[in-house]
């Protein structure tokens, strides 16, 4: 599918209805605000804020909705009064996002709005996100990903269009090591931390990672801070915020387009060609293979870990440790398709 087919595939979606949109200002939520203006019937954007969310967020969100001129309104809690949350384990994304959504939904009713969107696109199905299951759990929508809209596309569609977005729209807990507690203090000194850089480079594609009290920036405009008079104040700045020690990730300052599926010669079938990818989380055969049924026919087998899909003369395997392989598609657009309509259908191990 080319981009315009996408697009009319994701505003059918919300074509003529009702919606509330967990909206933060992004370029994902945005590009669904913009295209729910056009074709939807009534819109409320809705921002949710954890108050542990870089500086200007709240800020951004309502510029951005006056923007595209949309409803707005603003809810907020703190999150690090849960200790489920600020415990830090794997399963942290999943605690934060059912407080949003739970907290979005009733807004949302509150309004007349009984359909609740996000902004997951199709590449975010990818990652390693385990608060996208609570969209799932609570029937919310994703019209990106229905309409298989990848992050690249978001993006050049936005551009093309003139659209601002916001860059700061990740939460500071991202930026604390795994099983390292989540305080008041670490989110805090990272949030200074971050605008310090942000204020050198005049750049928003700011992070400062928390690992085990060393500070690890990340950011695109390198090349600003190259500077030996700068690299001091930064790191005398950042120990002064207790950091122990200050890293600068030089290979941060690039990134590389998510590939949906990766070509691999089938040696054993030189008539068929193979495409595959791998997840970054493992997979639950059982509900995964339910979900596969709606859309093809399914074999499946817990014990081995393995769910096999034959779909439009297709073959879809797909194993527990989430690697996905393609079989018998005629090329790699083919196969991409064939996995936009797989991908919705998998749900993960947490």
């Amino acid at each position: 599918m080319n981009i315009d087919e996408k697009i009319e595939k994701a505003e059918k979606v919300i074509e003529g209805k009702d919606i509330a949109i967990a909206f933060s200002g992004g370029a994902d939520s945005t590009m669904v605000a913009y295209l729910a203006k056009k074709v939807a019937k009534n819109l409320l954007a809705i921002t949710f804020d954890n108050e542990i969310m870089p500086t200007n967020f709240i800020a951004n969100a309502q510029k951005i909705a006056e923007n595209i001129d949309i409803p707005h309104e603003i809810i907020s809690k703190d999150i690090l009064e849960l200790e489920t949350f600020t415990k830090n384990n794997e399963n942290r994304c999943f605690v934060c996002r059912n407080v949003m959504y739970s907290n979005i939904k009733k807004i949302a009713n509150d309004n007349g709005f009984e359909i609740i969107v996000d902004g997951t696109n199709i590449t975010d199905l990818l990652e390693d996100r385990p608060g996208i299951i609570v969209n799932y759990e609570n029937n919310i929508l994703s019209p990106l990903v229905q309409g298989g809209i990848e992050k690249e596309e978001v993006l050049e569609y936005l551009n093309n269009h003139n659209i601002e977005y916001s860059e700061a729209t990740t939460c500071l807990a991202t930026r604390i090591k795994n099983t390292d507690e989540i305080t008041s203090k670490k989110i805090n000194r990272v949030r200074y931390a971050e605008n310090l850089i942000k204020n050198i480079t005049k750049s928003e594609n700011v992070r400062v990672r928390d690992i085990s009290n060393t500070a690890q920036i990340e950011v695109n405009n390198i090349d600003a801070l190259l500077n030996k008079n700068t690299l001091n104040l930064i790191e005398n700045e950042l120990k002064a915020v207790n950091f122990e020690k200050v890293t600068l990730d030089i290979g941060h300052n690039t990134s590389e387009k998510k590939e949906l599926v990766i070509y691999k010669p089938c040696k054993d079938e030189a008539n068929k060609i193979m495409f595959e990818n791998e997840l970054a989380y493992t997979v639950d055969i059982k509900k995964t293979c339910t979900e596969l049924e709606k859309i093809g026919k399914v074999k499946c087998s817990e014990s081995m870990g393995v769910a096999m899909l034959n779909i439009d003369d297709r073959n879809v395997t797909i194993f527990k440790n989430g690697k996905i392989v393609a079989r018998k598609v005629k090329n790699k657009e083919d196969a991409q398709d064939i996995l936009i309509k797989v991908l919705p259908s998998i749900r993960r191990d947490i």
